[in-house]
């Protein structure tokens, strides 16, 4: 009868304790456990992150972080971090969070437009992805890979077409301009290259051109006519004469650091660099910005005509008049003079 008691008590703890155990197993895993109002929240997990880290950030957003711990440490996640961008919905359970911050890695949306400049593009990048903007110029500029892929320090810029782009947030520097070369070499497809061909330019010649097209006019509907006016001094040998590139040319010197040149002077015909179209034929040795794809494809698509010549219109901001004569262009840029001297703008 003793003995009898024992083992009924032994059993009841028993049941006492699988009855404990089996609630904590059910908490940890099918409970809600999630601490916001949204209907989602999403937290960024670094490369290399500790479950520390991890848990840090995540702590904010659950109700119970020791059942987290628990199911954590019994799944071996504390030892198998994922980085990325992870979504947790409300009331989802530790299994369910669990599950999601190791294996859903949310793509997000990358996006840039016109960068002057391959720091400024790396700085554009860096608030949006893991990756900073030190490593990523680095990436960016790599000697090997501009070589292996047929670009150097001047004309590479061209190789990144201003876009929207879904990557992983944790894309690392290198991933990035990688993921940018196939967007490259899948945008100049046969027919672009066709066309370049046609045209007498290769794909970075052509970027060189589409870059001096977009600083002139922003204006789609116009661009293919100025990107015309530059074919046809091109197949001239004329001297493009393109007055973005001396702002260009000037930019590169102390003299006009921080400055903002609003208008053209002679002055500015007289700089000596491989960027001034007034002095040297041919186009630019590379970009002077990054173009966008509408003029890339101006240039492609130029608008076939007789004109050598275009200036500011002061009557249309914006766009511009062209002209087939020098006369005529003397005249629109005179007028346009006098736009800018009576608006003051003397430089």
């Amino acid at each position: 009868m003793y003995f009898k008691k024992i083992f009924l008590a032994i059993a009841l703890i028993g049941l006492v304790v699988a009855a404990y155990f089996a609630y904590f197993v059910y908490s940890a895993m099918f409970v809600p456990n999630t601490n916001f109002n949204n209907s989602e929240a999403y937290v960024f997990i670094e490369s290399g992150a500790t479950y520390e880290e991890v848990r840090a950030d995540l702590e904010p957003l659950l109700k119970d972080i020791e059942t987290f711990d628990a199911l954590a440490n019994r799944k071996k996640y504390t030892t198998n971090i994922k980085a990325g961008k992870f979504r947790i919905a409300k009331d989802m359970n530790n299994n369910d969070i669990i599950n999601s911050i190791r294996s859903n890695n949310i793509p997000i949306k990358v996006a840039f437009n016109n960068q002057h400049s391959i720091p400024h593009l790396a700085g554009r990048i860096a608030t949006q992805i893991e990756a900073d903007s030190t490593s990523l110029v680095k990436a960016m500029l790599d000697e090997t890979f501009m070589t292996q892929n047929g670009f150097s320090e001047q004309t590479v810029l061209g190789m990144y077409l201003p876009n929207s782009y879904e990557v992983f947030w944790n894309t690392t520097a290198d991933g990035f301009r990688d993921r940018m070369l196939k967007e490259y070499n899948r945008y100049w497809n046969d027919t672009r290259l066709e066309k370049a061909r046609k045209i007498g330019l290769t794909p970075e010649k052509v970027m060189a051109l589409a870059s001096i097209v977009h600083e002139e006019s922003k204006q789609r509907t116009e661009q293919p006519r100025i990107a015309g006016v530059y074919i046809n001094r091109l197949n001239n040998k004329w001297p493009l004469q393109a007055d973005p590139t001396l702002k260009f040319a000037a930019y590169q010197l102390p003299k006009y650091k921080n400055t903002v040149i609003k208008r053209v002077l002679n002055v500015h015909k007289e700089i000596d660099s491989p960027y001034n179209t007034y002095k040297n034929l041919g186009l630019p040795p590379g970009l002077i910005a990054m173009p966008d794809i509408s003029a890339i494809d101006a240039v492609l698509n130029y608008e076939t005509h007789k004109y050598f010549y275009f200036a500011a219109d002061a009557n249309k901001p914006g766009f511009h008049k062209f002209a087939k004569t020098l006369s005529q262009h003397n005249q629109n840029a005179r007028e346009y003079q006098r736009y800018l001297t009576n608006k003051g703008i003397r430089r």
